[in-house]
């Protein structure tokens, strides 16, 4: 069927054509234009350097960021979760997160939930125009009873994805806290959001491919979210990981050499402390920090809100 430049169609695709040419993410870098023709070495350090940008865009965003981490950590605090939505390479980032936080955390993985747009199958493979349906995470959020003591964010490289747009609105209006990360200034869905994380990361290295200069952009602030919040709740104690899942051989020797590093105990107390515990490195190392039985630590940690620092406060 023929092109007709009259029709609604053609109307439509002109003014999105429009709205592209008005983001950062989308502009052709001058300095591309030999891209195809460099040697390989040169490629590397070129694309090396176009991602050194990364952390500096990021960092320019630290206050918004503080603030959505406050704001995630009080709700953790209440029993509420975070729950992350995006389209693309955009939501695989935000399923990635949330799928991390169990094995790192030892969190109930309904706690840190990732969406995508067109579903689990999306996270692999591509699934046409799930991005445009402006409803469909407000139908998603609205199956998982989102409500005042959530944390919806949503990820959107462009700012104008209508699925991110449409899951922040129905997020808000269930009184959810809603934050956008998105990589291009002023955009739809930081204007939808309680927060706006906006990390400008200019033209891509590859137009228009913003799995890359923003895909790692998005990751680092995720990666922030996450394991800030997760610090804030006690969940590590002198940088080290201590409600971590000890699933198979690895993580069960990392779990007593974590004993073993932070108490200087030997590493047949380690095991034994780590039995009596029934696995639980936190409990372990409080009842190898203070000599205390496995249930009294026990029942100091709970009292401490699952804060080591101050369990082992509460028993000296």
């Amino acid at each position: 069927m023929p092109f007709d430049p009259s029709s609604d169609e053609a109307s439509r695709l002109a003014a999105l054509i429009a709205e592209l040419g008005t983001l950062s993410t989308e502009q052709l870098d001058a300095d591309r234009g030999d891209l195809d023709l460099l040697p390989t070495r040169a490629l590397v350090e070129a694309m090396n350097a176009e991602d050194r940008r990364v952390p500096a865009a990021v960092a320019a965003q630290a206050v918004a960021i503080a603030e959505a981490v406050d704001g995630i950590t009080e709700r953790f605090r209440r029993g509420g979760r975070l729950v992350y939505l995006g389209a693309g390479t955009a939501g695989r980032v935000g399923v990635l997160d949330a799928s991390e936080c169990p094995p790192t955390f030892g969190t109930d993985p309904r706690m840190v939930v990732g969406l995508i747009a067109g579903g689990e199958g999306a996270i692999r493979s591509a699934v046409e125009d799930a991005e445009d349906d402006a409803d469909a995470a407000a139908r998603a959020l609205d199956d998982l009873g989102i409500g005042p003591d959530d944390t919806v964010v949503g990820i959107s490289a462009s700012g104008r994805t209508p699925y991110v747009i449409g899951g922040l609105t129905a997020a808000k209006r269930a009184g959810a806290l809603t934050v956008a990360l998105a990589n291009n200034a002023g955009s739809a869905i930081g204007a939808a959001a309680d927060i706006a994380i906006e990390v400008v990361v200019g033209p891509e290295f590859v137009t228009g491919s913003t799995r890359l200069k923003a895909g790692t952009a998005q990751k680092l602030v995720v990666n922030m979210l996450s394991t800030l919040s997760m610090i804030r709740l006690g969940k590590t104690y002198r940088g080290v990981m201590v409600d971590l899942r000890a699933t198979n051989e690895k993580l069960r020797a990392r779990s007593v050499r974590t004993l073993v590093q932070l108490t200087g105990a030997s590493l047949a107390d380690a095991v034994r402390a780590l039995a009596e515990a029934g696995g639980s490195v936190k409990l372990a190392l409080l009842i190898l920090f203070t000599g205390a039985s496995a249930e009294v630590a026990a029942t100091a940690l709970a009292a401490s809100d699952g804060v080591l620092r101050d369990a082992i406060v509460a028993l000296r």
